[in-house]
């Protein structure tokens, strides 16, 4: 039976689904005011209506409220928008639990872009050595980062994985249960977490869908690519940032980094003895039981924390003992068991994913200058007593050499101490788990070759001395800093003691690349134009010093922090960029959305794998061609022109602030982090974090940070009779048609009747209508360009799932335009009425949540 069209699939299996089991949810009584589920319905058709003809998010509510419910009080009102949006944030998750349950009907998980499609394109054209020989050096990590933008408890996490699986079997009593249990269980935080909280939620992920996804893939690779053959690489690894990203967050202590190892550590053994246990169910057979059976004990033996013997290699070569038996002995009987969990320690080891540490290079030097003062004071000989007075290049030549050991009783400030028992606390879990567990150390707001040097030597005084045993990775952020980030590159290649660092390890340079603060900095098209010239330079520049840089992309869940559809991306590099690893964070509601069960995470893994291979078997040259370059260069200049006068604007800040769910975003309880890194009571935009503001404008469904300056960019070149330059580079270059198609995804989930009233504020209005305008002109322009009739034309699938969520939570953005419009009017009186105030702003800040959820990748 031929398969059906996507979109077909789509809406028999998700869509159609949705409408059946929303129906029943909507019926069940969660609390002693049944009316709820029978007055949502109405409030949805009301708030349709009214955007129709125009209405405004207070009109539409008081229409409701008067056809419907006239009787009500105000208070009732308001509970009954609390209600609406409780049953809405629960609605989102119906949807994602359907959505996930379908993923292996509606993406076929055996087409272009898996795994079994690569081996197939590789074998038909001859070319599966080579395919071999790409994946002995190619790998893939994937690093989750506790980025607030994940909302859903832990207990709905739960839920959300026993209703898929119950909507996959279609067990109707289950489903209504759960449904049930749903409706009565809270999504709300009282408390924000501690980065230990958030290191525990995705631990989850790691210990039940990684572990399962990593393997399986890792398996079908050794047996269908490599015949069954051993493989050195380990192809695909996993990176972790709760517990070790310091950048901005005061609450991540040396402590906590430590703890978070430990959880890690305990989760990979706890793992590996519940494969173990059942392994001895299955070999119970002589030479080979008691073996099993012994490695269990001593598995069990760690977990329960008393003392075992039991090392890392000494676990892998049992487990080789046993394999080796069982092929000699017992016909092969399980080994395909044996073997997968072989490769599971080969792939987790005892560290289970590798914990880096971030800070940002501002915070370091405060931490490296007061070490410096408190050594010279002290009499020690480190530096030279004239060290602060020296310029930049006299500091990193005595950087270069230094020696010694720091005496931290002498340090008395509590953050540099902190900052300085994080570098002991990596040398502790490289002895405890294994080097692979926390072995690299990336500098965020990198800007310079002394902020590397510093850190190079903290590293060394406090905990390594001359055999350092972590990677620094500088972050480079800002265009300007993108634009010089070669230079400060070769001066480390050339700087002998740096160079002799990175021969010992392997000649392997990690360089972080940060889309999000690009994009907030220098506009859509800009940030990740500068970071494209910026790869190929540093590409360029490390093979002259025959260095392999791996690019690790600092990717958030939207287009305009670098999401999107990822592996697209991956895919349309050319050889001027080098590629023999694909490194990216993965965060927030993109980890669920993207990788939350075996299917999606499989699927999407596999993605990744085949687009970072793609480039290598394909002989398509997908270099940019001159003329190419010249029309891109220029639309990003024009873009970032645009942008820049957008955020020059006088209100360009004040409506952040007062017009948008901003300073909402600290209320949430859902991260540790503060939503800005320095402590000015006004808003500074250098402090605003890259998520708060692209999920502001998000709230507001306008998407400012995946479109802006891409409709005037290419205004220009209709109005110079041009556009047929711009239609070529979308037409030739892969790079160019990926920015566009992920822009389009960003204008899709516009929608600016929500905010229509905002063009008539005498002191918003005017601001409001350059935002309107440039949505306007990129979307024409984006239809003219790639000659589609609507948005997203190319992927009906994705368009419709974007519409069923963006219907989904019209009632609560309604809501919530309502609420911050009420508080607006409220501020205004002379004696205001600060009880009121507080419960619309507790409204506004529940509304936030099911928005998010729903957008899947809107922060």
């Amino acid at each position: 039976m031929p398969l059906q069209p996507k979109l077909t699939r789509f809406n028999q299996n998700v869509l159609s689904k949705y409408q059946i089991y929303n129906g029943i949810f909507m019926t069940l009584p969660f609390d002693t005011i049944t009316k709820t589920g029978v007055l949502l319905p109405l409030f949805h058709e009301t708030c349709k209506k009214g955007f129709d003809n125009g209405d405004n998010p207070t009109v539409i509510v008081d229409t409701f409220f008067k056809k419907y419910q006239a009787r009500r009080s105000d208070k009732s009102k308001i509970d009954l928008l609390f209600r609406f949006i409780q049953y809405i944030e629960r609605q989102v998750v119906l949807f994602d639990a359907i959505e996930d349950a379908a993923f292996p009907v509606v993406n076929n998980m055996d087409g272009i872009g898996t795994l079994r499609s690569l081996k197939e394109s590789a074998t038909a054209d001859g070319k599966l050595d080579k395919l071999r020989q790409y994946l002995e050096e190619f790998k893939v990590r994937i690093v989750l980062t506790a980025h607030p933008t994940q909302f859903y408890p832990g207990s709905v996490l739960g839920i959300i994985t026993d209703l898929t699986e119950a909507l996959k079997e279609n067990d109707l009593l289950r489903i209504n249960d759960l449904l049930a249990q749903l409706g009565k269980t809270p999504f709300f935080k009282h408390k924000k977490p501690t980065p230990y909280d958030e290191a525990v939620s995705l631990i989850w992920y790691l210990e039940n869908v990684f572990y399962k996804s990593f393997g399986k893939i890792y398996d079908y690779i050794q047996q269908n690519i490599f015949e069954g053959q051993h493989i050195d690489n380990d192809i695909i690894n996993i990176g972790f940032w709760p517990g070790g990203d310091r950048d901005g967050n005061p609450f991540v202590t040396p402590e906590i980094t430590l703890k978070v190892a430990k959880r890690l550590r305990e989760t990979i053994i706890k793992n590996y003895y519940r494969d173990a246990r059942n392994l001895r169910r299955k070999l119970t057979f002589v030479d080979v039981e008691d073996k099993i059976v012994a490695l269990e004990t001593q598995l069990y033996k760690i977990v329960l924390h008393e003392p075992s013997n039991l090392t890392l290699d000494s676990f892998v070569s049992e487990l080789e003992n046993i394999k080796k038996i069982i092929i000699d002995k017992h016909q092969s009987l399980y080994v395909t068991e044996i073997n997968s969990l072989i490769n599971k320690v080969h792939l987790f080891g005892f560290h289970f994913s590798t914990l880096d540490i971030r800070q940002d290079s501002r915070a370091h030097h405060k931490v490296f200058t007061d070490m410096v003062n408190v050594m010279i004071d002290s009499g020690s000989t480190i530096f030279p007593k004239n060290y602060q007075d020296l310029n930049e290049k006299e500091q990193v030549d005595i950087l270069s050499k230094v020696k010694g050991k720091v005496d931290l009783s002498l340090i008395k400030d509590e953050e540099t101490l902190k900052a300085l028992r994080t570098m002991e606390a990596i040398k502790t879990i490289q002895s405890t788990n294994g080097e692979r567990a926390a072995n690299r150390y990336i500098i965020s707001n990198n800007q310079t070759t002394l902020n590397v040097m510093q850190l190079f030597a903290m590293l060394k005084l406090v905990a390594f001395q001359d055999d350092l045993t972590v990677d620094i990775g500088p972050l480079f952020e800002t265009i300007t800093d993108l634009e010089v980030s070669h230079k400060v590159m070769e001066d480390l290649y050339t700087n002998p003691a740096y160079a002799a660092h990175l021969k010992k390890r392997g000649n392997r340079q990690t360089i972080m690349l940060g889309f999000s603060d690009g994009t907030k900095d220098g506009g859509y098209l800009m940030a990740n134009w500068a970071i494209y010239k910026a790869k190929e330079r540093l590409t360029a520049i490390s093979r002259k010093y025959d260095v392999t840089v791996i690019f690790f992309d600092g990717r958030g869940g939207p287009p305009a922090r670098g999401g999107g559809k990822t592996h697209n991306f991956y895919a349309s590099l050319g050889p001027t960029i080098e590629d023999k690893e694909v490194q990216l964070t993965i965060q927030g509601q993109t980890i669920s959305s993207n990788f939350g069960t075996l299917d999606s995470s499989q699927y999407n893994l596999e993605q990744l794998i085949s687009s970072g291979i793609h480039n290598s078997l394909s002989d398509a040259d997908l270099r940019m061609v001159p003329e190419n370059r010249v029309v891109m260069d220029n639309l990003a200049k024009l873009s970032y022109q645009a942008y820049v006068d957008f955020k020059s604007h006088p209100k360009f800040i004040s409506y952040l602030e007062h017009m948008s769910t901003l300073k909402y975003y600290a209320k949430t309880n859902i991260g540790s982090r503060p939503s800005k890194r320095g402590k000015a009571e006004g808003l500074v935009f250098e402090d605003l974090r890259a998520i708060p503001f692209v999920g502001s404008w998000s709230q507001l469904k306008q998407n400012v940070p995946g479109f802006f300056g891409v409709g005037t960019a290419l205004k220009y070149y209709e109005d110079a009779g041009e556009f047929e330059k711009a239609q070529r580079l979308f037409k030739t270059s892969s790079f160019f048609k990926t920015l566009i198609e992920n822009s389009m995804m960003s204008l899709s989930k516009s929608f600016f009747d929500l905010t229509k009233y905002m063009s008539d504020d005498p002191e918003y209005g005017e601001f409001w209508n350059v935002i309107y305008n440039e949505y306007k002109t990129s979307k024409r322009l984006i239809l003219k360009l790639t000659g589609y009739d609507e948005l997203m034309q190319e992927e009906p699938s994705g368009k419709a799932s974007i519409r069923v969520r963006e219907s989904i939570v019209l009632p609560l953005l309604t809501i919530q335009q309502y609420a911050l419009k009420q508080i607006q009017e409220l501020e205004k009186e002379e004696t205001k009425d600060t009880d009121l105030i507080a419960v619309y702003e507790k409204l506004v800040t529940r509304s936030l949540f099911g928005n998010i959820n729903a957008s899947r990748n809107s922060a």
